[in-house]
């Protein structure tokens, strides 16, 4: 099979800039023509633009479906899967809570800058939010509790969830388990673009939100990035892409093994080994065809593009070159497959996600481990953090003076305000001058 291979020391400083570009950064110009076109569609038409692209793009004709997924189809979603599917969301989940638990602020946080002058800020929960939750390339319940978690937490009072229909309609009975278990109960059967832009603009159907979050294809991506300027999209979470931060010592076949992870989500994601060791690359390129052959056909085939496109090993001098790798490329996921984790941790300075050792392998992370799994891509990293109980929260600054404070701020602030040239902001101190008896 085809792996890429790359000497970093040897590559330019434009090869190396084009190494670490992601396809969600050149998203092709009829990928942004067709967003365009559905997302006029829907805020011009509402509901039936909806089913339109849901019966063109997911097969799925709603015609005679009502969008909103029932009370009761919730309910039957339990009866569907199978108990230890039930437990290992339910376990999973719990974790989640636990680890999002200290994340949510305090109401109302004042700190006494100066005698009498109390400044800080107070929290509040978003109004609405919107959560997407992806199944083309399989059913994903973990996201639907790593974004519902959160929101129940931070106390958002209306959350609206959208994720696509199978052929018939119908929604995976996990999603809806999961739903269900989290306390949402305002599921669509509708995905993609047009699901986004119901989500943005309101329909007859789905009222509007104030923000939308999760994870999505290449084209959930683009229209979220069409739609800044109209709504919160949240962080930036495109297609999956990690980084194997390996040293000599590391063992090849789970080096090998924790490669596929995020590869295996589609064509279109990244995964990259980077090491010291030609050794330990050596070894990796021999592990990895027969385990390929341990996965379902569509699944190896996923990872073998992403080796032969956005991913492969690079080669590097020394462990400094592979943390330089690294933070220039600012991977969502992150693995230290190092002898000493916590000795290289210090030096990563751009990672959504660092995994310390090879006894924690991405899966871990993305399902159970209690840190959320919708983490920003795109080398987004550089200056966003994962998703948390913050997202769906926001806050004011508050200030409260005292008289004696004010007494203690006239003569500063009045200063800055003339040098500024704001006169009216001088006088509202200067004239509030309280006479003593």
């Amino acid at each position: 099979m085809k792996i890429n291979v790359f000497e970093w020391s040897r590559l330019s400083e434009h090869e190396r800039g084009a190494l670490c570009r992601r396809v969600e950064a050149e998203i092709p110009a009829e990928v942004l023509a067709s967003v365009r076109e559905i997302l006029a569609a829907v805020r011009r038409e509402g509901d039936p633009a909806v089913v339109r692209y849901t019966r063109r793009f997911d097969g799925a004709e709603l015609e005679g479906l009502p969008l909103a997924v029932s009370e009761q189809e919730i309910e039957e979603a339990r009866g569907q899967l199978a108990p230890e599917v039930q437990d290992a969301i339910r376990f999973a989940a719990d974790n989640v809570r636990r680890a999002h638990e200290s994340q949510k602020p305090r109401g109302l946080e004042l700190v006494e800058v100066r005698p009498g002058v109390y400044a800080g800020e107070r929290w509040v929960p978003l109004a609405s939010v919107g959560l997407y939750v992806p199944h083309g390339r399989g059913s994903f319940p973990s996201v639907m509790y790593m974004l519902a978690i959160p929101a129940a937490i931070a106390g958002v009072r209306r959350v609206a969830c959208v994720t696509p229909p199978d052929r018939d309609g119908r929604v995976d009975p996990a999603v809806l388990f999961t739903a269900h278990l989290c306390g949402v109960r305002e599921v669509y059967r509708i995905g993609g673009v047009q699901a986004i832009g119901a989500l943005a603009f309101g329909t007859g159907t789905i009222p509007r939100v104030d923000k939308i979050l999760g994870p999505g294809s290449l084209y959930v991506a683009a229209a979220k990035q069409e739609l800044r300027g109209e709504i919160d999209v949240g962080l930036p979470a495109g297609p999956s892409e990690s980084i194997i931060l390996a040293d000599a010592e590391a063992d090849p076949r789970r080096v090998a093994l924790d490669l596929m992870i995020e590869a295996e989500h589609g064509s279109d994601s990244s995964a990259y080994l980077v090491t010291p060791s030609r050794g330990l690359a050596d070894a990796v390129r021999e592990a990895l065809p027969p385990l390929l052959e341990e996965l379902p056909r569509q699944r190896a085939g996923f990872v073998r593009d992403v080796l032969s496109g956005f991913g492969g090993i690079v080669l590097t001098d020394g462990i400094d070159g592979a943390v330089e790798f690294v933070n220039a490329y600012a991977p969502e996921h992150l693995q230290l497959a190092c002898r000493e984790p916590f000795d290289v941790l210090p030096r990563i300075a751009h990672a959504g996600e660092i995994l310390l050792g090879q006894n924690t392998p991405f899966s871990v992370a993305n399902y159970a481990a209690g840190c959320n799994n919708v983490i920003p891509t795109g080398g987004w990293a550089r200056t966003r953090s994962p998703l948390s109980v913050r997202e769906f929260m926001k806050s004011s600054s508050v200030v409260y003076v005292t008289e004696g404070g004010l007494e203690g701020l006239r003569t500063p602030v009045a200063a800055l305000a003339r040098y500024e040239g704001f006169a009216a902001h001088a006088l509202a101190v200067e004239g509030r001058k309280v006479e003593r008896r």
